[in-house]
């Protein structure tokens, strides 16, 4: 399990102390200098695809940002590490798996935070019509759990753990991205699909006015994977009225961090910085409707040191 959750202010001293190379990242910024940053998205079409288009899209001419179409959350963080990337988006228990070196890595990956930009809620969706009417109901039948090398995958086995769905009650665990399970629940080839993503996912509103869904409550799980992985999982709730709800459902949440390589230049994380939080209407507007970003909010990375760029920025706004 992780520790406590770090006061802002714990977060922001953390982040001094990040390492020289992190430190000596920011003394040779140039005032004039232009920044070229490869940002590690996720599948075309995705939100993390969205999101880095629409970085790229408001950043300004000092700053130009190359999103790069990856396999999401656990490939990003492997980028980062190899230096095959400069900024990332991640999800939160991917993001602090490999600060530990928690499996699926094998050693602990250097990475700095500079924000977590929102909430990734859980969807385990099945055909409403069909014989699945809760968790237990899945055992021993083909489940998509997210393409390989996402953050979602690393979830959804965790998910199935706590579910009790391992051994003979089993379920058979396909590694298909959104696209690809949707098609599958759709034709019958799968009973389920386990998704993390903002609300609503456009993909799943679409599907659900085709295919009646049933969401499954996942109240129980949420609270069990706190208990084991610690708070980087959250209780929240699909809300009555997405993908034709009638009433809430209780899911799990987990954050979605906006990450660096720790040799990226100060000045150029304040520069990103800058364009998130002037811009967060339009970055998040393909992403999670109604979500806003907040600095209270933004700093609370866990584990994942932030960026000693991002405390910079983080102390000349909010103080």
């Amino acid at each position: 399990m992780t520790g406590r959750p770090m006061s802002r202010r714990g977060l922001l001293e953390a982040a001094l102390l990040a390492g020289p190379a992190a430190a000596l990242a920011g003394c040779s910024a140039d005032a004039a200098a232009v920044w070229r940053l490869r940002l590690a998205t996720g599948a075309p079409g995705g939100p993390y695809n969205a999101f880095g288009k629409a970085l790229a899209a408001q950043a300004s001419p000092r700053l130009r940002i190359m999103p790069l179409s990856t396999s999401a959350s656990v490939d990003n963080l492997r980028r980062l590490g190899d230096g095959s990337a400069d900024l990332a988006l991640a999800m939160a228990d991917a993001a602090e798996d490999a600060v530990r070196g928690r499996a699926p890595f094998s050693r602990p990956t250097a990475v700095t935070a500079l924000a977590r930009v929102y909430v990734n809620y859980t969807h385990l969706v099945v055909p409403a019509h069909g014989p699945v009417r809760s968790v237990r109901d899945l055992a021993g039948r083909s489940v998509g759990t997210g393409a390989t090398g996402s953050g979602g995958q690393v979830l959804a086995g965790r998910l199935l753990v706590v579910s009790g769905l391992t051994g003979e009650r089993a379920v058979r665990q396909r590694p298909l991205g959104l696209a690809d399970s949707l098609r599958a629940l759709r034709t019958g080839t799968v009973d389920a699909l386990i998704w993390a993503g903002g609300v609503p996912t456009p993909a799943l509103s679409d599907l659900a006015r085709e295919l009646p869904l049933r969401f499954l409550p996942l109240d129980e799980q949420a609270a069990a994977l706190r208990d084991t992985y610690g708070p980087v999982y959250t209780a929240v709730t699909l809300p009555a009225g997405v993908y034709g709800l009638t009433e809430p459902v209780g899911t799990i949440g987990v954050g979605n961090y906006l990450l660096a390589r720790p040799q990226v230049p100060r000045e150029a994380v304040r520069a990103v910085l800058r364009v998130v939080f002037d811009q967060w209407r339009p970055l998040l507007r393909e992403v999670t409707a109604g979500a806003r970003l907040e600095p209270r909010f933004a700093v609370a990375t866990g584990d994942v040191p932030l960026h000693p760029g991002a405390v910079a920025y983080y102390r000349s706004v909010y103080g």
